[in-house]
């Protein structure tokens, strides 16, 4: 890894090892044509499947709350196809970081962008408002080579993984901005820059309000709204998917979200919900299910998992 600075000792630590050879061997595989690393991706995730037991279990209820409707076989299939997407999205992460942009860029497809045009030519920072599907780190490139783009991010447990995701954060973003910086996220908006910024993350109740996704009250993030209403920066709903049965990716902008934020956040968090919604309905498997979305109830509802 030869783009990213010298290691420091403490992380050729001996402990660490596992965690490098993975790293080697995903970024071997981003040399492969891309229907065959997708095809790498999918045997992995196939073996998440096989030995991620809890993390099955969530998606398995997340799915089987959110889509009712179908059968018991079909929920179970859909709970296959998210770890075949999971495993797909861990390599189009390592794409993401090492792969170049124009092999990236070659197999994506846009939607929407006057959409963002249209924000970008009301002379403010543009808030491009998303969700967490699996193929996010790949759409981030060249989404960033379009636009000087700005993003939130959490910081990795792992601190060898953490270095490679800086390193690569450092070469693709104008500026990676850390979850719980919210004065940088104000500023970086107020200067102009383009930020992606995640609302579909539980965090509790402190700053959240519940508002219905797929049906179900979910404790939902109210920062769109209120950092719209600090910055007046128009907020434009950016989703994207690997398109199915092949190894292109749509990256698509919906138009500027008029009367927003309304003055009221439950309305406005009802309103990211169902954008979030009809996107993950179109693109079941791409959702990011094995996240506890659904982790906070409101009153003594009981619990889910």
């Amino acid at each position: 890894m030869s783009d990213a600075p010298p290691a420091e000792p403490l992380l050729l630590a001996p402990r660490h090892w596992p965690t490098w050879v993975a790293l080697g061997l995903l970024r071997a595989v981003t040399w492969l044509p891309f229907p065959v690393a997708l095809a790498v991706g999918r045997t992995l995730g196939r073996v998440a499947y096989a030995f991620a037991p809890r993390r099955r279990r969530i998606a398995r209820i997340n799915i089987d709350l959110c889509f009712p409707e179908r059968s018991e076989a079909e929920r179970a299939q859909l709970v296959r196809r998210h770890f075949t997407s999971l495993g797909m999205g861990v390599i189009e992460t390592a794409m993401s970081w090492w792969a170049p942009t124009e092999k990236i860029q070659r197999q994506v497809e846009w939607a929407g962008l006057e959409h963002f045009e249209a924000a970008r030519a009301q002379g403010h920072g543009v808030m491009l408002v998303g969700a967490h599907f699996t193929d996010l780190e790949i759409a981030g490139q060249p989404l960033a080579a379009r636009m000087d783009l700005h993003v939130m991010y959490r910081p990795h447990e792992n601190p060898v993984i953490e270095r490679a995701m800086s390193a690569s954060r450092s070469r693709r973003y104008g500026k990676a901005i850390p979850r719980h910086d919210s004065r940088g996220l104000l500023r970086s908006l107020r200067e102009g820059h383009v930020v992606w910024y995640a609302s579909d993350q539980n965090y509790g109740h402190k700053g959240s309000v519940f508002a219905p996704f797929f049906g179900i009250p979910a404790a939902t993030n109210t920062g769109t709204s209120r950092i719209a209403r600090l910055t007046g920066a128009p907020v434009v709903p950016f989703f994207s998917a690997r398109l199915p049965g092949s190894a292109r990716y749509l990256l698509e902008f919906l138009p500027v979200l008029e009367d927003f934020p309304s003055g009221d956040d439950a309305a406005d968090a009802t309103r990211i919900n169902r954008l979030i919604e009809d996107f993950a309905r179109r693109f079941p498997e791409q959702y990011l299910w094995v996240n506890r979305r659904f982790k906070d109830r409101p009153g003594d509802e009981p619990r889910f998992y």
